[in-house]
């Protein structure tokens, strides 16, 4: 039988959140995480990056590991996840990007050039691909890598709608996509009351399959991939909902938070999430 093995590849951007209040400067950066599952041969790659040139960092970074890419899984629709494909696809044309069926109908939307100038050009200016692809429906539920299993995990909505997870059980691992998050604000901004409540049953999901290691789509420079962080991310949402149903405006929401959340990284997505859950008057 053969033994997986997995590496995880951290890279720092700026957030796409403008006009955050002043005071967590050294903060204001985000990590995207993607995930390579090895065989002796053959691998699997989750997620990719944003901008152009990690995403040529990226490629190379697979380059490297020596292995065959054969899948590319994309866990949910969110730019940052999925912008390295056409790049990936070019150097390593045997590989075949998939994603569940509703993630990639998302993507494919998207990535229509109008989508794309409106609202990816003016937050990260001069630093997209100059080409983008949309991952291919999964058939299944289940693919391999060198005769092990890899499970689609179907999450509803976490940080945004049909999120996924990626199960591979001989080694315990859980990819987490957006479902968990490292020491970071959590993108509560696609989310009313009924969404944050289907994340933490997704959080369940994700427990239940007692996972030795979950890789969060955002974290720290150094992430630890500790199922810990699976009742953090919990507990974030909780926080949030006792302090959004006190706050009066979304300033005191942000600032609520920040007192129980003061060193996570990327305020900029609390300053979003506090904007939508309470709309200025």
């Amino acid at each position: 039988m053969t033994h997986l093995d997995w590496q995880i590849l951290t890279r720092k951007r700026g957030s796409s959140t403008q006009g955050v209040p002043p005071g967590k400067e050294s903060l204001a950066w985000v990590n995207n995480t993607v995930t390579l599952i090895t065989g002796d041969k053959d691998a699997v790659l989750v997620d990719t990056f944003l901008p152009e040139q990690q995403s040529k960092e990226l490629v190379a970074w697979v380059a490297q590991s020596g292995k065959n890419l054969r899948t590319i899984y994309v866990t949910h629709a969110h730019g940052d996840h999925y912008f390295s494909l056409a790049l990936l696809l070019e150097r390593f044309p045997e590989a075949k990007a998939i994603a569940a069926p509703a993630v990639a109908e998302a993507i494919k939307r998207q990535i229509e050039p109008e989508f794309v100038r409106s609202f990816w050009e003016p937050r990260f200016p001069g630093q997209l691909p100059k080409k983008f692809v949309a991952p291919q429906p999964a058939e299944k539920d289940t693919f391999q890598l060198e005769g092990e299993e890899l499970r689609i995990v179907p999450l509803g909505h976490t940080d945004t709608s049909h999120t996924t997870a990626l199960h591979v059980p001989s080694i315990g691992l859980v990819v987490a996509g957006d479902a968990v998050y490292n020491e970071t604000h959590l993108y509560l901004a696609e989310c009313d009351a009924a969404a944050r409540s289907e994340w933490l049953r997704a959080l369940d999901i994700i427990e239940a399959l007692e996972p030795a290691a979950v890789v969060a789509g955002h974290a720290i420079t150094d992430p630890d991939s500790s199922p810990r962080h699976i009742e953090a991310t919990r507990r974030y949402i909780q926080d949030f909902n006792a302090t959004l149903a006190e706050a009066a405006t979304h300033l005191d929401l942000y600032t609520g938070m920040l007192a129980l959340y003061p060193d996570r990284v990327n305020p900029g997505s609390l300053w979003a999430a506090a904007k939508a859950a309470k709309p200025a008057s």
